[in-house]
C-alpha cells in the first residue's frame, strides 16, 4: 500500500520529533521531511512533494501563514493542515484563506490530530465546529458583521502585534523577520492607525493585553 508522505513544519525541534514519532506508529504515514523556516520547508515540498504538510504558523524565520500562500502557488495539490499553539480564533480563517484545509490546536489529542490529517487527506476541511459557524455567518451576512480591531491587520502587520506585545523593539522585530528598520517603522505606524492608538505608548499596552488575552 501506498504510504502518505508527510513533511512537518516547526520551530521546535521537540514538537516535530514528537509529531514524527506518533506518526510512525501510525499505518499508511512516511514523514519524509522536517524544517523549521519558510526557505527549509518550500524547498523540502519542491524536493519531496509530499502529500501533506503540517504547519505551525510561528516558523524560526518567516510565518506559516506567508509558507502556505507559496506552498500552493507552487503545487496546489500539497495538502495542509495547521497546527499552533495560536487560538483557532485568531488564525483559523487566515489560514484557511491562504490555502490550508484545516487547524487544530497542539493542545488537542492524538486522536484529534488523526482525525484532522485524515479529514484533510479527504480534502475535506478541519476546524472546530465555533470557527465553522463564524464562516458561515459571515458567508449569509456577507461580511458586513462587526469585526474585531486586529482582524483588520494584514498577516505582516499582526505578526509585528504580536512580537510587539512580547516586548521587542522595532530594530529586534527587524532582524527576526529580516526586513529593514524602516519597514517595521511602516508597520507600527499603520497598526496604530488601524486600531486607533494615539502613540507607541498605547500601542504597546494594547499589544502586551492582547497577548495575554489570546496567547
Amino acid at each position: 500500500m501506498e504510504r502518505t508522505r508527510i513533511v512537518i513544519v516547526d520551530d521546535h525541534p521537540l514538537v516535530r520529533q514528537g509529531l514524527a514519532f506518533s506518526l510512525a506508529a501510525q499505518n499508511g504515514f512516511d514523514v519524509c521531511g522536517e524544517a523549521e523556516t519558510e526557505s527549509e520547508a518550500l524547498a523540502i515540498a519542491t524536493e519531496k512533494k509530499p502529500d501533506l504538510m503540517i504547519i505551525d504558523i510561528s516558523l524560526k524565520s518567516g510565518n506559516g501563514i506567508d509558507l502556505i500562500r507559496q506552498i500552493k502557488e507552487r503545487d496546489s495539490r500539497i495538502k495542509i493542515l495547521v497546527i499552533s499553539a495560536f487560538q483557532e480564533s485568531l488564525y483559523g480563517e487566515r489560514a484557511l484563506r491562504a490555502g490550508a484545509l484545516g487547524f487544530l490546536n497542539k493542545q488537542e489529542t492524538q486522536s484529534k490530530l488523526l482525525e484532522a490529517i485524515t479529514c484533510v487527506l479527504q480534502g475535506d476541511r478541519y476546524v472546530s465546529p465555533e470557527l465553522s459557524r463564524r464562516l458561515i455567518s459571515q458567508a449569509l451576512t456577507n461580511g458586513s458583521q462587526p469585526q474585531e480591531p486586529t482582524q483588520l491587520l494584514s498577516n505582516r502587520e499582526l505578526e509585528v502585534f504580536r512580537m510587539i506585545g512580547q516586548g521587542l523593539t522595532s530594530g529586534a522585530i527587524a532582524n527576526q523577520l529580516h526586513l529593514s528598520r524602516h519597514t517595521i517603522d511602516t508597520h507600527r505606524e499603520n497598526i496604530k492607525r488601524k486600531l486607533g492608538a494615539r502613540d507607541a505608548g498605547e500601542l504597546n499596552r494594547q499589544a502586551v493585553q492582547w497577548l495575554l488575552e489570546n496567547g
